[in-house]
């Protein structure tokens, strides 16, 4: 399968929002085509986001990646937090999730980041496969906690 990567842009709206809704859904979030569109729309114009889509040589969109910018104060450099990794199911174990992760990393290192990091669910075992089989390195040292400001 010929593969390409690119940045995403405003004329692949489209194309992101609709492999964003399914990454959404993946993680059991109710399709909302709309507010995924408005979301990515968002990131995209205001520059909040790095987005890299996978394309078949027909044009098909079949993953993309997503990261934004943040910093690492003890280091004083920037990194990069790689927030939504997806590929359509059609393309699972072809590479396309392993071609993503690659250009996440160019793209760190033309930015002069430290580096990247990611969060992934506990029982992702797929997705904590592919990342240590490219050099990714579980934390032991820090716990993550979270603060949802939603619930009341």
């Amino acid at each position: 399968m010929t593969l390409r990567t690119l940045r995403a842009d405003a004329s692949h709206l489209d194309a992101v929002a609709a492999l964003f809704d399914a990454y959404r859904g993946f993680y059991g979030q109710p399709a909302d085509l709309a507010q995924s569109r408005a979301f990515i729309a968002e990131r995209l114009a205001a520059g909040e986001s790095a987005i890299f889509i996978a394309q078949a040589a027909d044009g098909q969109a079949l993953g993309f990646v997503q990261l934004y910018p943040s910093f690492s104060s003890i280091d004083a450099h920037r990194t990069w937090l790689l927030s939504d990794l997806f590929t359509t199911p059609a393309a699972r174990g072809r590479g396309v999730g392993r071609l993503l992760m690659n250009t996440a990393r160019d793209f760190a290192v033309q930015t002069g980041a430290k580096g990247l990091v990611l969060e992934t669910a506990t029982d992702n075992f797929t997705a904590q496969g592919l990342y240590e089989s490219l050099g990714w390195v579980r934390d032991t040292g820090y716990f993550t906690y979270n603060l949802d400001l939603r619930k009341g």
